[in-house]
């Protein structure tokens, strides 16, 4: 199994995942940014010249709320809820929180303050977008009220919302208001796991 990564992307969460599930796993490693990101050698595989990417056999992947679901059931179904489990709605619905709400601002945030130079980017377009990216992590804020994780036990879902609710704190979001959150944030961040996605 082969994983396309760049550290501080969505490739993270593909990395934590097989971490999780002691699915052994090679790495390509880029840079955000880097050439040969758009190189055809890997446009071939990927077209849209992103990470991350899995090949897992004959399969290829490249969207990673994707890979979370294809891993979780083909390698770990205890962390993938089934249509008979209670939580399995829950599961779904925060498993494609991150990608439906949180990632957008976090998106337009990224790019006016990290990816333009100066003079190309707009403060306005900035402070919007983390206006909203605040107000969605609010629904993510009192979901988690006396909840340990976002689906009841620890699930795929963790690796995807819960990263991007990660991600959201270390770019500057108002987490002065969501204590659930930061305690969430804190538990992920300190579990062994994530701790050797970062360090892949």
């Amino acid at each position: 199994m082969k994983v396309y990564y760049a550290p501080n992307s969505r490739a993270v969460r593909t990395v934590w995942l097989l971490e999780e599930i002691g699915q052994p796993y090679e790495l390509e490693r880029f840079t955000l940014g880097q050439k040969e990101m758009r190189a055809p050698e890997y446009t071939r595989i990927n077209p849209n010249g992103r990470v991350p990417t899995l090949i897992d056999g004959d399969t290829t992947i490249s969207e990673s709320t994707a890979i979370a679901q294809y891993l979780g059931a083909t390698y770990a179904p205890h962390l993938t809820p089934g249509p008979d489990a209670p939580n399995f709605a829950m599961y779904l619905q925060w498993l494609h929180y991150a990608e439906g709400m949180i990632m957008p601002p976090i998106n337009n945030y990224v790019v006016e303050t990290i990816l333009l130079p100066p003079d190309r980017s707009n403060p306005e377009i900035a402070a919007r977008a983390l206006k909203l990216l605040n107000r969605v992590l609010g629904a993510a804020e009192a979901h988690m009220e006396d909840r340990e994780f976002i689906a009841g036990d620890f699930t795929v879902a963790d690796t995807i919302t819960g990263h991007a609710v990660i991600m959201s704190r270390r770019l500057g979001a108002d987490f002065g208001k969501c204590p659930n959150l930061s305690a969430y944030a804190d538990r992920l961040e300190a579990r062994p796991a994530f701790k050797a996605a970062e360090a892949a």
